[in-house]
């Protein structure tokens, strides 16, 4: 470290909140900003429990940490006020005066626009229309909201402040590279970018003060809503090889197709990656469930991971073998 960006490789649902989580509790992070909208869950299983968080950083499970919220990102007041209910993070928990607000005026528009909802897929939560609203210069911001003036600071000030005295910082990317409305696969994208240089803008961090650039791959690919998904397999099969699920925000079926290491490369290009992480090894070799260490795995998960690494040219340095954030093989010197 001490900063970290976490990017999200396809098209989301690459397991995310789980590197976070594992990253948080295994390195004590001091401080963890979340990017992003209320469009993008992350699924976090701690100690037997889940939580899919929205709005609250998935490094809320090392108690020490600091969670900020960026100010490029859109905050939706009731959602945001459950979750710091739910992990009772309200001691520790910070939302930038600047980072825009969605209204339910936002939600009721976006489920009324017939193309966003039938051909794209928006999951109807209002990110859209509350990023055409602060485009036009006429949002509302977080200093604007009474129930969030306990939370306000400037967060990027913080985040400088921190990384100038070495603490730790993660900066936590949500969905994936491909749903980019810029480098993704347009027009079936979100209403922002999501690369690395993305979520450095939004929290507020220039680009060298990047240490690490971590992409998040699965071991196979899913994308919930309409668009292209190379090589997919119907529903059916998908259940058939374990790889069926379902999105953690929405309840949406995903959509399913196996590992493609083309989309990989270009991924890790445009995100300027130095470092990936593969989770749900144990779904695509299930004997490779509960590994500790990289020599545990069975020869074919070895050279899965092999593969990876000649044609992404970084190294995998994580590897989840489980559902909880401590499932994981950590290959980091």
């Amino acid at each position: 470290m001490p900063c970290t960006v976490i990017v999200g490789a396809f098209w989301g649902d690459e397991g995310k909140g789980k590197i976070i989580s594992y990253l948080a509790l295994k390195d004590k992070l001091d401080v963890c900003v979340r990017t992003g909208s209320v469009n993008a869950a992350h699924t976090v299983w701690y100690k037997g429990n889940r939580y899919a968080l929205h709005m609250v950083p998935a490094a809320f499970v090392y108690e020490k940490c600091r969670l900020l919220i960026g100010a490029g990102s859109n905050i939706e007041v009731k959602q945001l006020l459950e979750e710091i209910d739910q992990t009772n993070t309200k001691n520790r928990i910070g939302v930038d005066n600047q980072a825009s607000i969605i209204e339910e005026k936002h939600a009721i528009q976006d489920k009324a626009n017939a193309h966003l909802k039938q051909v794209v897929g928006t999951t109807g939560r209002g990110v859209g229309p509350a990023i055409e609203e602060r485009v036009r210069r006429t949002a509302k911001l977080a200093k604007d909201i009474l129930e969030l003036k306990p939370y306000l600071t400037d967060v990027s000030e913080e985040v400088n402040n921190a990384m100038d005295i070495g603490k730790k910082v993660l900066l936590e990317g949500t969905q994936g590279l491909l749903l980019s409305l810029y480098h993704g696969t347009y027009p079936y994208v979100t209403g922002r970018d999501t690369s690395a240089a993305a979520i450095c803008s939004e929290a507020g961090v220039g680009p060298t003060k990047v240490d690490e650039v971590l992409i998040v791959f699965k071991s196979f690919m899913t994308r919930v809503g309409a668009g292209p998904l190379p090589g997919e397999i119907t529903k059916e099969e998908a259940i058939k090889r374990g790889w069926f699920e379902t999105a953690a925000g929405t309840g949406r079926d995903r959509r399913s197709a196996p590992f493609n290491f083309e989309l990989a490369k270009k991924a890790v290009t445009l995100n300027g990656a130095t470092q990936a992480a593969v989770t749900k090894l144990d779904i695509l070799f299930p004997t490779c469930k509960g590994a500790k260490t990289y020599d545990d795995l069975p020869k074919d998960a070895k050279q899965f991971i092999k593969e990876i690494e000649k044609q992404t040219s970084i190294p995998v340095v994580l590897i989840g073998t489980g559902p909880e954030a401590l499932d994981i093989i950590d290959r980091r010197k």
